[in-house]
């Protein structure tokens, strides 16, 4: 698995990845998105930024690179990127399918992306993924699988999964929604000729989401790789939005809000990989401490306090705002 280059990694940001979602689009539903990305959003401008960022994550130690077909350009921002950088040979690169990008490169599109889990949506967006990133990709996922999506049953796509799985490229599936953990369960039963298809699960998991925590514990002891995505809750654990408590501990360690926020992900023996969405080289940098962030038992109780009941974290989610 390409995943054994992060597991024998040495340095500590290594386990920290670089999520593209809020660079490659001008809207995406972050909160504080002005700030950090202004109004100047051209797709050149944007192509600059993640170039940006990308080298300055790979100089601090990351590698691990995370993008979607729906999240605007971003597959072809991190392919020009590659190819300007031949001989990097010891990062991971993601992508996911499933979702397709209806917003034509406006904030205030009224639809941003399209779902579907369907054979024909794979096979296009397969294609497109190869045109831009080739022999580049490491992991290819289904994007946003719950307990419903036909992805799960379908026993065509799995057997193309299971082909694109013998050319060596992992397959893997993210969750979303209020019964992520229920979706984890579902796809750790999922097998094409009696063996297991998925070999990586992406899930939110932050302080104020935890309840997938004890499924994704059980896909590490299945021996998938576990990617957590949205560990700053959408910019909700971020100054200057973040709870009072997290607050206080930020302050107390001296660090940032995001980086303890980060530090409770990477401190869970099943977490193989937080993503970061840094949208700024400055807050990649503050991230980044989240790995070496050294928490006790008293920050640890007030940080727990503040998990949310998952259906009210997933509607508060649906609300915010494309910006």
């Amino acid at each position: 698995m390409p995943f054994a280059r992060l597991a024998n990694a040495t340095t500590p940001t290594s386990h920290i990845g670089l999520g593209l979602a809020a660079v490659g689009r001008p809207g995406y539903i972050n909160l504080g998105r002005e700030e950090d990305l202004g109004a100047h959003r051209t797709v050149e401008a944007l192509r600059t930024r993640t170039h940006e960022l990308l080298d300055a994550a790979y100089a601090q130690g990351v590698r691990y690179f995370d993008a979607a077909r729906s999240y605007g350009r971003s597959e072809e921002f991190l392919a020009d990127w590659l190819k300007s950088h031949p001989d990097l040979d010891d990062i991971v690169v993601g992508s996911k399918w499933g979702y397709t990008y209806t917003a034509d490169w406006s904030a205030d599109a009224e639809t941003h992306e399209v779902k579907d889990h369907s054979v024909q949506t794979y096979d296009r967006q397969r294609a497109e993924t190869a045109n831009l990133l080739g022999d580049r990709l490491d992991l290819y996922q289904i994007h946003s699988v719950t307990p419903d999506s036909p992805a799960l049953t379908d026993k065509e796509l799995h057997a193309k999964l299971a082909e694109l799985a013998a050319t060596g490229v992992t397959v893997g599936f993210s969750t979303s929604g209020p019964a992520q953990a229920d979706a984890i369960r579902a796809a750790l039963t999922v097998t094409v000729d009696g063996e297991p298809l998925f070999r990586t699960v992406q899930s939110t998991y932050n302080a104020l989401e935890t309840s997938a925590g004890p499924a994704l514990a059980e896909a590490h002891d299945a021996g998938l790789t576990v990617i957590v995505k949205e560990g700053m809750a959408n910019g909700r654990l971020a100054e200057p939005y973040a709870p009072d408590a997290l607050k206080a501990v930020a302050e107390e360690t001296s660090l940032g809000t995001d980086a303890i926020a980060l530090a409770l992900i990477l401190r869970e023996p099943w977490a193989g990989v937080a993503l970061s969405g840094a949208a700024t080289a400055g807050q990649l940098a503050s991230n980044l401490h989240a790995a070496v962030v050294d928490l006790n038992d008293d920050q640890l109780a007030r940080l727990d306090a503040l998990a949310e009941d998952p259906h009210v974290y997933w509607e508060k989610r649906g609300r915010l705002p494309w910006h």
